[in-house]
């Protein structure tokens, strides 16, 4: 990957950097590497392409719960309780996410996210596909969720290293959405047509079949040691890892509990309000299943809106203006 070098001159060295600041090169620094762009170098045009494949699985794969939850209900016989674990165990492969995806970066590069976060899809939803017992679908779905948990944090943060990253971020956020509109739609219109619920997996399987190609394909070449050498710690970086650099930063707990909040209440109210319209307007599970389409549609517009919208009035004054909406 090519990289573009402006000089500096001399400047005294600061006598001490946030944890945050230390992820990147001083600005004291002799040589400062220019931020990448969306369509240089021209790889990642095609880079950010797969990258948006991903997110539209992701988004799948969360966006079909609530479609699917009455008929694995009836399928496996099982109570409201027991089936509510189907949003639980992804839960925990995202945790397991958070605490691997640094060092699959440090040793294997973005190739290795590349190759495992896919084959974490690829792998359950064939298991999915052929319609296994209940604690099978509740165990591979711990996997699914590693595999979103890996492809979440490393292609944001790649892009958020972007010039231009708020409508960079606000497209890969709206693929997101894409994925979790269009699955529920597709599964309904599936089981409508007779076949059963499972068969979705298959649509499923193609897809990250595909994610795993493009995403293979497009960062190969991104190995352990290309990933070492652009994101070198500065020389004044502050001691420790930079897992320890950055729990040491307020905002970063801020920012971890509010997405921890968020997320979760946003897949919730996205899986159950199909059970709550069955359950308590006593609707059809065919036309139930079809609401989490117009939730997960406003999703994907308010996410490629917002980047446009981030860029237009600046960080703080939008931030200002949804907290008093809220």
């Amino acid at each position: 990957m090519s990289t573009t070098t402006v000089e500096l001159a001399p400047q005294e060295q600061q006598e001490s950097r946030s944890p945050i600041q230390a992820f990147g090169p001083s600005a004291d620094d002799a040589i400062v590497q220019a931020k990448q762009k969306w369509n240089d170098p021209a790889v990642n045009k095609w880079r950010l392409l797969a990258t948006f494949a991903s997110f539209a699985v992701v988004g799948a794969s969360d966006g079909v719960y609530g479609a699917l939850v009455p008929y694995l209900r009836e399928d496996y016989k099982l109570s409201t309780t027991v089936v509510s674990l189907i949003f639980v165990t992804p839960f925990a492969g995202y945790t397991m996410a958070t605490l691997i995806v640094n060092k699959i970066h440090m040793t294997f590069g973005q190739r290795g996210i590349a190759i495992i976060g896919p084959l974490c899809h690829i792998i359950p939803f064939v298991i999915m596909a052929i319609h296994p017992p209940w604690p099978a679908m509740l165990a591979v779905y711990v996997i699914v969720g590693l595999g979103n948990g890996l492809i979440d944090a490393a292609w944001n943060s790649w892009i958020a290293d972007m010039a231009n990253a708020n409508t960079m971020m606000g497209f890969l956020q709206a693929f997101y959405g894409l994925g979790a509109t269009l699955s529920p739609t597709i599964a309904t219109q599936m089981i409508k047509s007779g076949l059963r619920w499972n068969y979705f997996y298959y649509t499923l399987l193609g897809g990250s079949v595909l994610e795993l190609l493009a995403s293979v394909g497009m960062f190969w070449k991104e190995n352990a040691v290309s990933f070492r050498r652009q994101n070198r710690r500065s020389p004044d970086s502050i001691g420790g890892s930079r897992t320890t650099e950055a729990m040491k930063s307020p905002i970063t707990w801020l920012i971890a509990i509010w997405l921890f909040v968020y997320m979760g209440v946003e897949v919730s109210v996205g899986g159950w309000v199909v059970d709550f319209m069955v359950q308590v307007r006593k609707g059809e599970p065919f036309q139930s299943g079809l609401v989490p389409t117009g939730f997960w549609a406003g999703v994907t517009i308010g996410r490629l809106v917002l980047g446009f919208v981030n860029d237009w009035l600046g960080m703080y004054p939008l931030h200002a203006a949804l907290a008093l909406e809220c």
